[in-house]
Formats: C-alpha cells, structure tokens, sequence
C-alpha cells in the first residue's frame, strides 16, 4: 500500500513509502493514508501523528501518470477515499499533525502543510504547487490555508508561479517552522512530537480544536471553489497538454492553445 506505520511515545509515524515514484500519491496510497489518520484520530494510544516521506522525496503529489488515466480513460475504477477522502481526513484530523518534509514536496506534497500543526523541512528540501504547470487549479484549501499562512503575495508566488520554494524561503515565507540539516530532521521532529504527545491527549484535542473551529467554514468553501475550478479544467485543453506531454517525456507548449486556455 505504499505506508509505513510505526507507534512510539505515543507518536504515530506514518512514512509515505512509494521511493521508486518519489512518493506520489496513486489511488491506494490516498486510501492508505486516509484510513491512517482516521484510526489515529479515533485511537485513545496516538497523541500526535508524524508524516514524513522515504527516500529522497516528501511526495511528488497526484500520481500523475495514474491521473491521466483518470482523465481519459472512463472504466477507471477510484478508491474508496481517494484524493478528497484524504483533504476530508486532514481537515477533521482532531490532534496535532507533525510534518517533516526530507525532500521534494509538490501538490499535496505541499498542500498538505496547511494542515500541519508544525512542520520541519529538510535544508535539501524544496516545495512546489505545479498547479498552473498542469493546467488545474489548486487544491487541499490551499487558495484559503496558504495566504493565511504566509501572507497574500507569498501565496500568490507559489500558486500562480508553479516554481521551486527552497527550504529558506519556506521558513522565511511562514510555511515551515524550522528547518534542520537531513540528518537532524527526523530526531528534530520527533522530539517535537514527543514533547506534545506527553500531554493529556483531551487537551491537545482541546487547543487544537479551538484554534481550526473558525476555519473550517474558509476551509470547506475553498475546497468547494477549488473542486469546481479543477473539474471544469482537468481534462480541458490546457490539462490535456500537461499530461500528454509528462507522458511523452517532454515540456508542455501552452502556446497553441484556444484562446482563453
């Protein structure tokens, strides 16, 4: 399935585990990772979920070759909670989330740090919402959770721009914590998470449950804005090109496109 669980301290270290795609999310590894955090938010052991990546990649995103499938092909079978059945789990995940980002992270590679509590990010590490690149709109709240975190034009950058965010920039922009040499940033996040989970859980649920209530509303209709923006784009013209081209191997050319794609 493409995870790795592993409990200790009342950590529950859920490790994206899909290195020879560089950890892109395919239909069972959103499955997966949805159902993990689901029995952790209702499993009375876990006080704190830690979300790292194997190898020399946090998560590439959607898989994208998977995606075009999904997009031209109509027996595609889905999973059962698939891309929105992850965002779901996130958004009502009822106990501090620790990320720590060990290297490339795009799409919900990225996204997925509007939901965490801290996030800790490799110096070799770099971030991008290739959203524009794909000819899609973006994803997870993001158009919602990013400017709230780093600030209007920070966000604007990094979701209209579909260019690399350096682990600097990322701290400097207010989208990670802390950043750590790769050697430290697993022990580092740990210790955080550690120290939090030696805390009454009913607490932690408390402060974490009180500071995400009066988003939930910006979040649910950014998700509604956003979903409706990607179905009326993903398989459009501009989409087409994107995926086309990533199968072939190539750089996509969005020159010729109708006009207004």
């Amino acid at each position: 399935m493409g995870l790795l669980v592993d409990d200790s301290s009342r950590v529950r270290t859920l490790t994206l585990d899909r290195p020879e795609a560089l950890n892109a999310f395919d239909e069972a590894l959103y499955d997966a990772t949805a159902e993990a955090l689901l029995e952790a938010a209702d499993d009375p052991t876990v006080a704190v979920v830690l979300l790292t990546g194997s190898g020399r990649a946090f998560s590439a995103g959607t898989d994208l070759l998977e995606m075009h499938r999904m997009a031209t092909d109509p027996t595609f079978v889905r999973g059962k909670h698939g891309f929105i059945g992850l965002v779901d789990a996130l958004a009502s995940f009822p106990k501090p989330l620790v990320c720590a980002v060990n290297g490339i992270g795009l799409g919900i590679g990225a996204t997925v740090l509007g939901f965490a509590d801290l996030a800790f990010m490799s110096t070799t590490a770099r971030l991008k919402c290739p959203f524009t690149s794909l000819g899609v709109a973006p994803e997870a709240a993001s158009s919602y959770l990013l400017p709230r975190l780093m600030g209007r034009q920070n966000a604007a950058w990094m979701l209209l721009s579909a260019e690399w965010i350096s682990a600097e920039q990322a701290r400097d922009m207010g989208l990670v914590w802390q950043v750590c040499e790769p050697d430290e940033l697993l022990p580092t996040a740990r210790r955080h998470a550690e120290a939090l989970a030696a805390r009454p859980i009913s607490s932690l649920k408390a402060v974490k449950q009180t500071m995400t209530a009066p988003l939930r509303d910006g979040i649910a209709a950014a998700r509604e804005r956003e979903n409706a923006c990607f179905a009326e784009l993903m398989g459009g013209p501009a989409n087409l090109e994107a995926l086309t081209a990533f199968a072939e191997g190539r750089e996509p050319d969005f020159t010729g496109l109708p006009a207004g794609w």
